[in-house]
């Protein structure tokens, strides 16, 4: 299981949500294999005042919520991914994006009416 939040400027991110989504959630097919029908994305974009940060108009975070489980390899290629085909989709530099990925035990999520971890997934956590 894995949610995606999108933090940015609404000003420059608004008209963008699509392409945003479609390169975040390539790079989560790719790194961990989820299934290409399973994307969870919130955008919470924000007034340009309401985003304070030493950066470009254009920072952009992301964070990725997900189960517990995955190696730190997989992470990290997540991570990877994200420097090396999502920033540059998105026309952003390194230092335009950051990622976070938080991870919680399955049991401390529920899910159509069930905790996480009594949910059957289609796709493997553990890689």
């Amino acid at each position: 299981m894995a949610q995606v939040k999108v933090y940015g400027r609404r000003s420059v991110w608004a008209t963008r949500r699509t392409e945003v989504s479609d390169a975040v959630h390539a790079a989560l097919v790719a790194a961990w294999g989820l299934p290409a029908d399973k994307r969870f994305h919130r955008f919470l974009l924000l007034d340009d005042e309401d985003l304070v940060a030493p950066r470009s108009p254009e920072y952009l975070v992301v964070e990725v919520v997900c189960f517990t489980g995955r190696s730190s390899a997989a992470v990290r290629a997540l991570i990877a991914a994200f420097f090396d085909d999502v920033a540059p989709a998105l026309g952003l530099a390194a230092d335009e994006l950051e990622v976070v990925v938080l991870e919680s035990p399955p049991t401390h999520w529920g899910i159509r009416g069930v905790a996480g971890d009594e949910l059957t997934l289609s796709y493997r956590v553990d890689v």
